[in-house]
């Protein structure tokens, strides 16, 4: 029951979230990724924002975590996703969902090998005030 009236705040959230909202541009990690903000709320002491992310061929994220639960879709292209211990832990095709969970223990990074831009929708649940992402040294991996 507990999950059914989460996911009922989660769609009260997403249908408050389809009203327009400024758009913000961010550069969320390496050269020429970009990432516009499509809506914001607040729920109590969670901030809901839904974000689009282009990560350009050859680009990544950079080693990060995040101290919300971030619920994605990949739009266009394929994001190869890894985890601190260097192994990929994931790799999502255009019509794919993600999810990534929280905290310091879940430091991961995504990466475009493709030709073609990664587009994705995040959907951040976070902490009232909290960024976006947090940087994380890279666990020792050779590729960055």
């Amino acid at each position: 029951m507990r999950n059914l009236s989460r996911l009922g705040a989660v769609g009260a959230v997403l249908a408050a979230l389809s009203l327009p909202a400024g758009l913000a541009h961010a550069t969320p990690g390496g050269p020429g990724i970009t990432a516009k903000v499509i809506a914001r709320a607040t729920v109590g002491d969670r901030d809901y924002i839904l974000r689009e992310i282009t990560i350009p061929p050859g680009q990544g994220t950079g080693w990060h975590y995040h101290d919300g639960t971030l619920y994605g879709y990949v739009k266009r292209g394929t994001l190869s996703h890894f985890d601190a211990t260097c192994a990929p832990d994931g790799v999502y095709p255009a019509g794919s969902p993600i999810q990534e969970p929280a905290g310091a223990d879940h430091v991961h990074i995504g990466k475009n090998l493709g030709s073609t831009d990664v587009v994705l929708e995040v959907l951040y649940v976070l902490p009232h005030g909290a960024p976006f992402s947090e940087d994380a040294p890279n666990p020792g991996c050779a590729f960055e």
